[in-house]
């Protein structure tokens, strides 16, 4: 018989898995949700004695020891819960059949489960009361809407989420801050993933993060690890508990779709061919910014190429050599303009911030080169670098002619904790003026970023905004170099032609 030791996440208790864990009762297995102290009712703290994650571990460990041999044990960890649960799992390696990630990050060792907080806001506030020597206290629980800032609430109906805020606990603040302490163990544990789609992350992404080659992430596609999606936001145990509760299972039987590792194939999607055959053009690098410039007398109007992300530091070849952000480049060289593409540092998503500055340093740097009219740029964004057009929305200098997307993200999505950030185009549009916007939509694109895609439309609309829609019906996200359908030729060619138009009208 399968043991399934469940751990809920920030502020919640055992109550979250209740109808998961009698669905997994009637299928055979046993379900023993953790009781964490401070958190459940049933274990509670002491008052001269704050939690902290070692709490917690011990709490696991508890369950996890009163378990009879022979028995199968999978540990199952949502949200901050997975970061005991993995403390736990090092330190009974023997003991654990599986590991399942339910939508959750990757704890690290020496890391506090802070970083792994979706708000970033909140994120910075904690962390300043820990370098203030300020670690004990608690973390008020959200109420109403305010789960949306910990996590899609997608799918959950109004009695549940009222009932998770009516059974919330503070959290208390030592189980964020201290580090948690691994031997490598756990390493040798077989795990799964279960991502919800409706908070932001699906499997093709982990993928495509795992063909950027960042070693961190290169376990992610070894054997012993397999995937699951669920079609719900971050909450699956109240959303869809009967979903959750067969994943589980087949997740304990080793099931799941497996990654395939960085450089198994000829080329991962970001590294294959454009699809237009162009010219070849001198490449001049500078820095950040490297510059595609037809031949000619100059100047000419320029268009900037911002290249998506989060995109690991270490990844090689880095955004600017990838194909599709060179064959943009190229193509406007080749329409008679300067093409320039950039690195920017938006490696995690707490760098929005210094990746807008890298931007508009490189604007500058493209603006003082002697072959461009600095009076006559556009800017051009890619999927989540799509965020960074939030600036240019909001405020966009005389000098800029015109700003286009391709798949871009045009919204913080449920799991970034950029809810309350300025980098959130749907707001900024309606700042826009007269400015035109070019979007590129690829029809097939994964529902969530879709979404921000149509309340952008809808609200470029309401304003009055000079928007510009070029649709790939049969494209996915990153389509040119994915899976280019037919009309990706006649799509890139009328969104170039019309950027270009703006310039010099």
């Amino acid at each position: 018989m399968t043991v399934f030791i469940m751990v809920a996440g920030a502020f919640t208790g055992t109550h979250v898995w209740q109808e998961t864990a009698t669905r997994l009762a009637a299928a055979g297995g046993a379900a023993l949700p953790v009781a964490l102290t401070g958190l459940d009712a049933a274990r509670p703290a002491e008052p001269s004695v704050p939690a902290d994650l070692e709490t917690h571990i011990a709490d696991v460990l508890a369950v996890v020891d009163a378990v009879e041999a022979g028995r199968d044990i999978v540990l199952v960890g949502h949200d901050y819960g997975i970061h005991p649960v993995v403390g736990a799992a090092d330190r009974r390696a023997g003991r654990i059949a599986r590991i399942v990630y339910l939508d959750c990050g990757m704890p690290r060792n020496g890391v506090p489960a802070l970083a792994a907080v979706p708000d970033q806001a909140l994120r910075a506030r904690l962390a300043e009361r820990s370098r203030s020597g300020s670690p004990d206290g608690e973390v008020t629980p959200p109420t109403g809407e305010e789960w949306q800032r910990w996590g899609s609430t997608a799918g959950v109906p109004g009695p549940a989420l009222d009932r998770l805020s009516a059974l919330a606990a503070p959290q208390p603040l030592g189980t964020l801050l201290q580090p948690l302490r691994l031997s490598g163990a756990v390493a040798a544990v077989p795990v799964s993933g279960v991502l919800c789609t409706g908070n932001g992350v699906g499997i093709d992404l982990v993928q495509r993060l795992v063909d950027l080659g960042d070693p961190a992430l290169a376990a992610l596609a070894e054997p012993q690890v397999g995937f699951f999606e669920l079609a719900t936001g971050h909450w699956p145990m109240l959303s869809c508990p009967a979903e959750l509760a067969e994943t589980l299972l087949r997740a304990a039987a080793g099931g799941g779709r497996r990654l395939r590792p960085a450089g198994a194939d000829s080329a991962p999607a970001h590294l294959r061919p454009f699809p237009l055959d162009l010219p070849e053009v001198a490449r001049d690098r500078k820095g950040r910014v490297d510059l595609y410039a037809p031949a000619g007398a100059p100047p000419r109007p320029a268009v900037v190429f911002v290249h998506g992300g989060p995109v690991p530091a270490g990844a090689r070849p880095t955004p600017r050599d990838w194909p599709a952000l060179v064959g943009h480049a190229r193509l406007a060289a080749a329409e008679g303009v300067v093409g320039a593409t950039l690195d920017h540092r938006l490696h995690d998503l707490a760098d929005y911030g210094r990746a807008a500055e890298d931007v508009a340093d490189a604007v500058e740097a493209v603006r003082s080169d002697p072959r461009v009219d600095p009076d006559r740029i556009a800017l051009w964004f890619f999927s989540g670098g799509g965020l960074l057009s939030a600036d240019w929305l909001a405020a966009p200098p005389a000098w800029l002619r015109c700003l286009a997307a391709s798949y871009p993200v045009l919204a913080p999505l449920p799991n970034w904790g950029l809810t309350g950030s300025r980098f959130h185009p749907v707001r900024a549009v309606a700042h826009a003026g007269g400015l035109p916007v070019v979007l590129v939509r690829a029809g097939l694109e994964t529902p969530e970023i879709a979404a921000t895609v149509a309340s952008f439309v809808a609200a470029a609309e309401d304003c009055g905004a000079r928007l510009e829609l070029v649709d790939v019906p049969n494209g996915h996200h990153g389509f040119e170099t994915l899976d280019p359908p037919e009309e990706t030729r006649p799509a890139l060619l009328r969104a170039m032609r019309s950027v270009i138009a703006h310039l010099e009208g």
